[in-house]
């Protein structure tokens, strides 16, 4: 690996745990609204799948989407202005937290819908092989959602269909407040792809170079062979279900235990082999943090969006004496 994309995934890693960190603190402050989702303690797989693809290929990501819109290299000023409700945010104001979206970052969509990202992916890597595109697809979806019918939707499709796509289970142990071992019905959650005859591999989740490695690989194995392939990653949630969730259902050594494998911990500890002395990682670290606080400083002075912007940009607009 290349030192640009090197200093590229620690600056992501150290760029998506200050950020949260921060959406954690607002959370609590109340200054936003509604709910805040955090991936703080599954930063590896967003940096991770994003550094194996290229800029403009195709994601959707879930209600827990900071960090797939940093990795995807959206930009930060807008995501927080988003998140803060302004004019200058990333969907202008109208999605909030849940619903970050960069079209020309080939982010599809952030679904609050569990499971609805499949089938959109599907759609676009539909239309890639239609019309001999390049761009991979990939959907990103928790351990809950493989017991919705959208997902076994789109997963029978791109199998019947010969769809090059990667499905990205970020299986982080709860899918909401219920434990995997809880849900699940088979022996380990990628079993599900068998009913699809579709190729499926694990990964430590907790390791961005893994993750990195087996994304790259699964790329170009589905593009040759122009087949859909499943990719398992396992993480813990360190944070609740929400910003607030009091995670009486964690047991408090469970969290503790999950901590000696955190992401950030372990690329640190990981960084001397890769190239990367204590300088180079603190001087990271600074650039990555100073960004952080400059788009939160940014994003609470804009503007708030004037109410005649709802009807802006929709899909029909009626005439005046019609409303």
């Amino acid at each position: 690996m290349d030192k640009k994309k090197l200093n590229w995934i620690y600056k992501k890693l150290f760029t998506i745990r200050f950020f949260e960190e921060r959406i954690k603190k607002i959370a609590k402050e109340k200054t936003v609204p509604g709910y805040l989702h955090t991936c703080i303690g599954s930063e590896a797989i967003c940096v991770g799948v994003m550094a194996a693809l290229n800029n403009d290929d195709w994601i959707s990501s879930t209600y827990r989407n900071h960090g797939h819109a940093i990795a995807k290299d959206c930009d930060l000023k807008k995501i927080t202005s988003e998140i803060y409700g302004r004019k200058t945010g990333i969907c202008k104001g109208r999605g909030g937290s849940m619903h970050i979206s960069d079209f020309d970052r080939g982010m599809l969509g952030s679904f609050g819908i569990v499971a609805a990202g499949p089938p959109v992916v599907l759609g676009a890597a539909l239309q890639e092989k239609i019309n001999n595109g390049k761009k991979m697809s990939v959907s990103f979806f928790g351990d809950g959602a493989i017991h919705n019918g959208a997902f076994h939707e789109a997963a029978g499709l791109a199998q019947l269909w010969n769809i090059p796509m990667l499905f990205v289970c970020e299986n982080n142990g709860y899918a909401e407040a219920t434990a995997t071992d809880w849900h699940l019905n088979t022996k380990e959650l990628s079993d599900i792809s068998k009913a699809y005859d579709m190729k499926s591999y694990q990964g430590n989740g907790n390791d961005v170079f893994e993750v990195y490695k087996i994304t790259k690989e699964a790329i170009i194995e589905s593009k040759d062979n122009e087949i859909p392939i499943f990719l398992e990653f396992k993480n813990y949630r360190f944070s609740g279900q929400y910003e607030g969730d009091t995670q009486l259902y964690q047991p408090k050594e469970e969290i503790e235990e999950a901590k000696n494998n955190d992401p950030i911990k372990l690329a640190i500890e990981n960084s001397n082999n890769h190239g990367l002395n204590t300088e180079e990682l603190e001087e990271i670290k600074n650039i990555a943090l100073n960004e952080v606080n400059e788009a939160f400083e940014y994003a609470e002075t804009q503007p708030w969006p004037d109410p005649e912007d709802a009807l802006k940009e929709v899909y029909v607009s009626y005439p005046k004496e019609n409303i």
